[in-house]
C-alpha cells in the first residue's frame, strides 16, 4: 500500500461514523415516509414581525373606533413589550383591495404579492407564546423558544439530506440592516450532526467567506492538507469515537468541493433579461432580491432548504425610522417584488409543485397605537396572539384563506394554527411524519415539535 492509499484508508475511517448514521437516518425515515408532495423548501422570515393588520387583515371595525379607548379585555393583565396604560385603538392608514378569483384582501403596500393570491395560501390565524423578538424568532425556526435546538432548516438535512454532494443541503441567506435577533442560533444545527448546520452565503462575487486558499497553496496542495487532516482526524475518530470529528471532516470535503460549485452558482451572469427584471434587479442593489434569485439557482441545484431573512419590521412608532407610515411601506418595496418573482420563476420552472414556499415573521402586531413616551407617531407593538403568514406549491391549497381573527384583530377566532402546527404540516408535505422524526440526545428523544403539532389539513390541496 502507497502512501496516498493509507491516508485515503484512514480518511476513510474518520468518515465511517458518519456515513453510518447517515445509512441509519435513511432507513429510519425509508419507514416514516409516506408519499411526499413536496422535496424543497424556501422559507422567508421578515425578522421583526410585520403588520398583519396593515398588510393582510383589515378590520372595518378599528376604522369605526379609531383612537378611542381599548377594551379593558384586551390589555388588563396582558404582556406587552412595550405597551403602557391604556392604549388607544388604531385602524391601517393604508387602503386594502380584493384581488384574484379568490377575492383575497391585500394591503395597497403590496401589488406584486396581489398578483399572485390565487397560487397561495394566506393563514390570518397564527399564533404563538412568544412576544419577543429572539425567543420568537427561535420559536419559529426550532420549536423552542431557548436557543441550543436545531432549527428547522437541520432538520430537514438530517431526514432528507441534500440531492447535490457539492453544495450544502441547508442555506441560510440575510438582508436588511442588521442580522434576526437570535442570530445564527436560527439555522444552528443544535444537538444533531454539525455537518447539518445552515451554510451562510452571501451575495458577493465570493458567496462564502473564507472559501478560496490562501495565496501560495494550490488546489493540488489543498488537496494533499485535507488529506493529512482527514488521517489525522481518523486516528482520534477511533481513539474517542466523537461523531462531530466525522463531522467535522465532511464539512472540510464539502468546503472543497464547494471552492468548484459555488462560482458558477453565485455568476448571475447567464440570467436573462428577464428573470432580472421579474425580480426586479434591473439597476437594483436590493439584497433580498439578490437573495431571492440566488434562491431559485440553490433550489434547482439541489439544495433542500433555503432560508432567508430580512431584517426591519419592527415598526415601532418610536422615531422617523420605524414609524408605521415610514419603515413598513420601505419594507414592502423591498421584498414584494421579489418574493411574488420567486413564486412565479418557481412555476414557470416547473419547480413550484415539489418547492414550499412560506412568507412569514415571528409575530404580528397590536390593533393599538403605541405611543411609546408620548411618540406621536403611529406604531403598533409586538402581537402573539394573531398573526398572517402565507405558503405556496409543495401541495398547498391555492388561493385560500384560512383561519381568521376577531373583529379587531386581537384573537384567533377561527382554526388556530400554532408554530408547532406549521411545523408538521410543512413535515407531512415533505413526506414525514413529525412524531417519528426524532434524534436522541441528552437521554431522550427529540423533535422539532416536542410534545405538540398536529398536521393542518384545510391547508392541504
Amino acid at each position: 500500500m502507497n502512501r496516498r492509499d493509507a491516508l485515503v484508508g484512514l480518511a476513510t475511517g474518520a468518515l465511517a461514523p458518519l456515513l453510518a448514521d447517515r445509512v441509519r437516518a435513511a432507513q429510519a425515515l425509508s419507514a416514516l415516509h409516506h408519499a411526499p408532495r413536496a422535496k424543497r423548501v424556501v422559507f422567508m422570515h421578515m425578522a421583526g414581525g410585520p403588520s398583519q393588520l396593515d398588510l393582510f387583515d383589515p378590520k372595518p371595525k378599528l376604522e369605526q373606533l379609531h383612537g378611542t379607548a381599548a377594551p379593558e379585555s384586551l390589555w388588563k393583565g396582558e404582556r406587552f413589550a412595550f405597551i403602557k396604560d391604556t392604549p388607544k385603538l388604531l385602524r391601517s392608514p393604508f387602503r386594502f383591495a380584493q384581488h384574484g378569483q379568490c377575492g383575497a384582501h391585500v394591503s395597497e403596500l403590496l401589488p406584486h404579492f396581489a398578483r399572485i393570491v390565487d397560487k397561495v395560501a394566506i393563514v390570518r390565524s397564527m399564533r404563538t407564546r412568544e412576544f419577543n423578538h429572539a425567543p420568537a424568532q427561535l420559536y419559529l425556526q426550532t420549536g423552542h423558544a431557548r436557543i441550543g435546538r436545531p432549527s428547522f432548516g437541520a432538520w430537514t438535512s438530517y431526514g432528507l439530506s441534500s440531492e447535490n454532494p457539492d453544495l450544502p443541503a441547508f442555506v441560510a441567506l440575510t438582508s436588511g440592516q442588521y442580522a434576526p435577533e437570535a442570530g445564527a442560533s436560527l439555522w444552528g444545527a443544535g444537538f444533531l450532526p454539525g455537518e447539518h448546520q445552515g451554510v451562510r452565503l452571501g451575495t458577493g462575487s465570493g458567496g462564502v467567506p473564507f472559501l478560496d486558499n490562501p495565496v501560495g497553496v494550490s488546489r493540488e496542495q489543498r488537496r494533499r492538507e485535507l488529506d493529512a487532516l482527514a488521517a489525522l482526524n481518523g486516528e482520534r475518530s477511533r481513539e474517542c469515537g466523537d461523531p462531530q470529528i466525522a463531522a467535522r471532516t465532511a464539512q472540510y470535503e464539502l468546503a472543497y468541493r464547494m471552492q468548484d460549485s459555488v462560482p458558477e452558482l453565485m455568476d448571475v451572469s447567464r440570467e436573462s433579461p428577464e428573470t432580472t427584471e421579474l425580480y426586479g434587479l434591473s439597476g437594483s442593489t436590493s439584497a433580498f432580491a439578490a437573495n431571492c434569485l440566488l434562491a431559485r439557482r440553490l433550489l434547482e441545484r439541489g439544495v433542500r432548504f433555503v432560508q432567508l431573512y430580512h431584517w426591519g419590521w419592527d415598526s415601532h412608532g418610536t422615531n422617523p425610522q420605524d414609524d408605521l407610515m415610514t419603515s413598513l411601506p420601505e419594507r414592502c418595496r423591498e421584498t414584494d417584488r421579489a418574493s411574488a418573482a420567486l413564486v412565479l420563476d418557481l412555476e414557470r420552472r416547473g419547480m413550484l409543485d415539489d418547492t414550499l414556499v412560506v412568507w412569514a415573521g415571528e409575530f404580528g402586531r397590536t390593533p393599538m397605537n403605541e405611543e411609546r413616551n408620548g411618540s406621536k407617531l403611529l406604531g403598533r407593538d409586538h402581537h402573539g396572539h394573531a398573526f398572517t403568514i402565507w405558503l405556496a406549491g409543495g401541495g398547498i391549497k391555492a388561493g385560500l384563506t384560512y383561519g381568521a381573527t376577531d373583529e379587531l384583530g386581537y384573537f384567533v377566532a377561527e382554526n388556530p394554527v400554532e408554530v408547532n402546527d406549521l411545523h408538521a404540516t410543512l413535515l407531512h408535505l415533505l413526506g414525514v411524519d413529525h412524531e417519528r422524526l426524532t434524534y436522541r440526545s441528552q437521554g431522550r428523544d427529540f423533535r422539532l415539535t416536542d410534545v405538540a403539532g398536529r398536521v393542518v389539513k384545510g391547508l392541504l390541496a
